[in-house]
């Protein structure tokens, strides 16, 4: 059980803690009645503001709507007004513009272009506003006066400002040094800045608002001349300098740059002219020859001017290459890149066909002076076909993208020099084997042949163009043959197959000539010398090396030939030798008393003796052996024979007496005898 006190105690804690609710239970009450009074009242409040907004709306709202109202009116207003002024300003362009476009573009092209913008402006709301209007038709002919005068300063600033190259600096362009590390390339200034600035200008105008290409013809036909006179002005250059210092240059070698560009150290060797000269002369000889004459006309002034026309071309050449490079890229900057090929095409086609048509006028020249027999024509061919194909590849990438019978030119000129040149060394070939005997044309004295020193001076220039003479042979070649080497070491051996032909008919012919000797020592002695000749001119030159690359024992092959030939002429001493011999002779005893046929006998051999040592001696020495070594060694060889067979016999018959005269048949000592004989083949003793 609970007891009482503490239930007491409890119970009044009970009843304290509820009295205290109560009371908070009063005080949230008062509250939530406060409450809901002032919530009545801010009801109340927002009640009112909304009626009040809502009058407020209603009165504002239409007062808002009639002010954008006018603030729209008043735009349109504005912008109406804008536009009438706008549609004014265009009824006056024409009046506006008018000193302007009278005046031209010439010195103002921006305001000029401006002005013309404007018209365009003019022109272009009218069409689309009021195409009927007068005014559309006055504007218009003032857009096409502008138009035209645009057109006209164009033509103006690339005549005024288009000038030829001058030829100084062509060459400089053309010029390379190849000592030199950097080369430092010449650029070829066409226009100033200023003038080009304005082309450019222009040109982009017409091609985008003019809708005109005409200025692209006028401006290749102004270029196209330029061109032309620009390479026509280095020919002239070229020409009346090398008359009046004599001094070639040829871009076809590099040459080391100097100071002054005008003094170039010349190209083509003294031989090729020497050829041209003899080779001519020698033409000349055989044509003559046929009507009983002949007559050597000087043509070393014809050869000079050859080699300027030569070396003129070539530079021309190089000089139209540089020259188009540059024009194509002045080009490009003017002309819009989808009609840069055609105009470009169109530009070079003048001095291009004018260069063709003297590659033309050289390869008719050879034709013609082949048909002649004049083969000098081909060394004329040779370096100009060099330089071509040397210069082709710069040449098709220069002129790429233009018309397949641009591009064709050169391969064509290219072929129809290999083609004369190839003719004219095989008719040269059978010039030489068909060459005729003729005797007023022999050398007294059995020399070298003239027809001899020619073919080797011929040959000799083939050794400074091998592969481009090679080539030629090749281009006429239709065996399968060449597929199975190189195209240089084909060209090559054909090349050596052509020298050996040429040496091979020269032979043969001159074996031929040989017979129209009547002495066959003489024969023997002019063979020699021919021979001789050939052999030490092979060996001189690379010949030799080109030669064995079919025939490699040409060399020993000539050699003994010379044997042989040096064999028969000692034949002719035989008659002379055969009266020193013992044979049919009676063997004799010093102190013998002979019979007055035996004592004839010995007088016979001893005058038979004499008498040939002198006729031999007189027909022999004027003779002639131009090789020192040769003549010395076979004088050598002929003063033994002779010497010992003549001291042998003088030792048979000193202790005999046949004569009471013997000082008339022993006319000669040994020394005497060898004397004699060393005077042979000399004409001045």
């Amino acid at each position: 059980m609970i007891p009482t006190e503490d239930a007491s105690a409890r119970k009044r804690e009970i009843e304290e803690k509820l009295k205290q609710e109560q009371d908070q239970l009063s005080f949230i009450r008062e509250n939530l009645d406060k409450s809901d009074q002032l919530t009545k009242s801010m009801v109340s409040i927002l009640s009112s503001f909304e009626s009040r907004l809502m009058q407020l709306e209603n009165s504002i709202i239409p007062v808002h709507k009639q002010t954008e109202n006018l603030q729209r009116l008043q735009e349109n207003v504005d912008k109406t007004l804008s536009c009438l002024d706008h549609v004014i300003s265009y009824y006056h362009v024409a009046k506006e513009t008018d000193k302007i476009i009278k005046e031209g573009p010439a010195g103002r092209l921006d305001e000029y272009l401006a002005c013309i913008a404007k018209i365009q402006k003019a022109v272009e709301y009218f069409q689309d506003n009021n195409p009927d209007s007068p005014e559309l038709n006055t504007v218009k002919a003032r857009f096409e006066k502008g138009k035209e005068l645009l057109e006209a300063e164009f033509r103006s600033l690339l005549t005024r400002y288009s000038k030829p190259v001058p030829p100084i600096l062509i060459l400089d362009a053309i010029g390379t040094d190849e000592d030199l590390e950097v080369q430092e390339e010449v650029v070829l200034e066409h226009l100033p800045e200023a003038a080009l600035q304005d082309i450019i200008c222009i040109s982009g105008w017409l091609v985008e608002y003019g809708r005109n290409q005409d200025f692209m013809n006028v401006y290749y036909q102004i270029r196209s001349s330029q061109l032309d006179r620009s390479i026509k002005g280095l020919k002239e250059h070229f020409r009346k300098n090398s008359a009046s210092s004599g001094v070639l240059y040829s871009p076809a070698v590099p040459i080391k740059r100097k100071d002054t560009p005008t003094k170039k150290p010349p190209k083509r060797p003294g031989t090729i002219r020497k050829a041209q000269n003899l080779l001519k002369q020698y033409s000349q000889h055989a044509l003559e020859g046929k009507r009983g004459g002949c007559n050597f006309t000087p043509l070393e002034g014809k050869d000079d001017m050859l080699d300027v026309e030569i070396d003129s071309y070539i530079h021309c050449i190089s000089a139209f290459v540089k020259l188009a490079q540059s024009e194509y890229a002045l080009l490009a900057e003017i002309i819009p890149e989808h009609h840069q090929k055609k105009t470009f095409d169109s530009l070079i086609q003048e001095a291009l066909d004018s260069l063709m048509l003297e590659g033309e006028g050289i390869v008719s020249a050879a034709r013609r002076a082949t048909l002649r027999h004049d083969y000098s024509a081909v060394l004329t061919i040779f370096p100009i076909l060099r330089h071509l194909k040397q210069t082709k590849p710069e040449f098709d990438t220069t002129l790429q993208g233009t018309a397949a019978s641009t591009k064709n030119k050169l391969p064509t000129l290219i072929t129809s020099m290999e083609t004369v040149g190839a003719k004219a060394l095989e008719e040269f070939a059978d010039s030489i084997k068909n060459d005729p005997d003729k005797e007023y044309n022999m050398p007294k004295d059995g020399t070298v042949h003239e027809l001899t020193s020619n073919a080797i001076l011929f040959l000799q220039q083939l050794l400074d163009f091998q592969e481009t003479a090679g080539a030629m042979l090749a281009s006429q070649e239709t065996s399968s043959s060449a597929s199975s080497y190189s195209s240089l070491e084909f060209s090559r051996k054909l090349l050596s197959t052509y020298i050996c032909k040429v040496l091979g008919n020269l032979q043969l012919n001159l074996l031929s000539k040989s017979k129209v000797y009547e002495d066959s020592a003489l024969s023997a002695i002019f063979l020699h010398n021919n021979y001789n000749y050939i052999l030490k001119s092979l060996e001189k030159s690379e010949l030799i090396q080109l030669v064995a690359v079919t025939q490699k024992r040409a060399e020993s092959s000539y050699r003994e030939l010379i044997k042989e030939q040096i064999k028969t002429y000692q034949q002719s001493w035989v008659r002379v030798t055969d009266y020193l011999n013992d044979r049919n002779m009676p063997m004799f005893q010093p102190g013998t008393k002979l019979k007055d046929k035996e004592r004839q006998m010995i007088k016979d051999k001893f005058k038979g003796f004499n008498d040939g040592l002198e006729e031999l001696c007189k027909i022999q020495k004027v003779w002639a052996i131009p090789d020192k070594e040769q003549r010395d060694a076979i004088r050598q060889a002929q003063k033994r024979v002779v010497s010992e067979a003549y001291r042998a016999f003088l030792n048979r018959y000193a202790n005999i007496s046949f004569t009471k005269n013997p000082e008339k048949y022993h006319k000669y000592r040994p020394e005497q005898v060898e004397e004699m004989i060393e005077k042979l083949f000399d004409t001045s003793a």
